[in-house]
């Protein structure tokens, strides 16, 4: 990590200066942008921090005749790249007209959870992504060829098993500097496959500390040569794909005799398969088409299911959730890609505020 721990890194911070990173989803919904500003002085919180603009038409959230978009700083950071005292600030987007962008899905988020805060949601997000070269293809595999087949890869050690665990090393620190929930890490099925997790979360919490996990991690893959890739499906053929687990709870959940509110909520959930769906990754679901076939511990995409312990299901009860009667549920269907803000916000809409059907209530 020759920019990480070069020679550069002991400038920054020098004098009373404080360089503040901010962070945004560009239009595809799904890749994250950044610029830097120069700070006066350390910000203490969000509202030391001044708005700022870009040039949207650029990052395929405007055109080019009237392009000036709005980042409005939602979410701070220790920024692990600069050190302290200099900042990563997540943002939110808005158009010309101060409303948000189509990408700005925090806003009803945030809006969702404040609805239903005294239930105290908590969300942990399961994160999985490929390592790839610049060449895209998978980041320790033959050049001309696969490795082989799926089966010593999963928590695997070793040269021959175990692809770029220096990458997730550096990662998982650089998390931790910054504050980010992130509670674990393990190398995945598909080799130079592997997931991070963050949480529990409480509320907006969640999209905001996924979101940042994501960035500092390209930022780390960066500076390894290397590109982190969210494709829910990387890989055809007889490989895992990958997606962002989510579990889920309330305080009702969390104490004794909580089974019988994981059960509603779950019985809730199999009348909106096909909302959560179209929720569940940016392309409402062609994305997940690839990934969720049955196959490779998935559920079918067109059918809802739900069981303790079973991978294959569409929502997974812990075995130990099923013996306590009281903890969480893991909702398996979220992409590796999805906007953890959309899957949180899908979660609340039809777990504690019991919509129906396919569209979202405008509250």
């Amino acid at each position: 990590m020759a920019v990480t721990d070069g020679w550069n890194m002991e400038l920054y911070g020098e004098g009373d200066k404080v360089l503040a990173m901010y962070v945004w989803i560009d239009g595809t919904g799904e890749g994250l942008r950044c610029k830097t500003r120069t700070l006066d002085s350390e910000p203490k919180s969000i509202e030391d921090l001044p708005e700022w603009n870009f040039d949207g038409s650029s990052t395929y959230q405007s055109e080019g005749s009237n392009s000036d978009m709005y980042l409005i700083p939602a979410a701070m950071f220790r920024d692990p790249f600069r050190r302290d005292p200099n900042k990563l600030v997540l943002c939110e987007v808005m158009k010309y007209n101060h409303k948000p962008t189509e990408t700005n899905l925090r806003l009803t988020c945030n809006k969702v959870m404040e609805m239903v805060k005294d239930q105290h949601p908590w969300f942990g997000m399961e994160q999985e992504y490929t390592i790839l070269g610049t060449d895209g293809h998978p980041f320790g595999w033959p050049s001309n060829g696969f490795p082989g087949p799926q089966g010593p890869y999963y928590c695997g050690v070793g040269a021959d098993k175990a692809y770029g665990r220096d990458i997730v090393e550096a990662h998982y620190k650089a998390c931790l500097y910054a504050g980010v929930d992130i509670c674990g890490t393990n190398a995945e099925v598909m080799p130079a496959q592997w997931e991070f997790q963050v949480g529990p979360s409480e509320g907006i919490n969640m999209g905001d500390h996924l979101w940042v996990a994501r960035f500092i991690l390209h930022r780390v893959c960066e500076d390894f040569g290397v590109v982190a890739s969210f494709d829910p499906k990387p890989i055809q053929g007889n490989w895992n794909g990958a997606g962002c687990h989510t579990n889920f709870s309330t305080k009702e959940m969390r104490e004794d005799g909580g089974l019988k509110a994981i059960e509603e909520s779950i019985e809730r959930l199999g009348k909106r398969h096909h909302y959560h769906i179209r929720a569940y990754d940016p392309k409402g679901g062609l994305d997940n088409a690839r990934r969720l076939t049955g196959r490779h511990e998935t559920s079918n995409i067109h059918e809802f299911s739900a069981g303790v312990a079973n991978r294959g299901a569409s929502i997974r009860i812990p075995r130990s959730v099923g013996q306590d009667r009281k903890g969480y549920f893991e909702d398996r269907r979220p992409s590796a890609n999805c906007d953890p803000y959309a899957v949180t916000e899908a979660l609340i809409r039809t777990c504690l505020l019991a919509e129906e059907g396919d569209e979202p209530t405008e509250y």
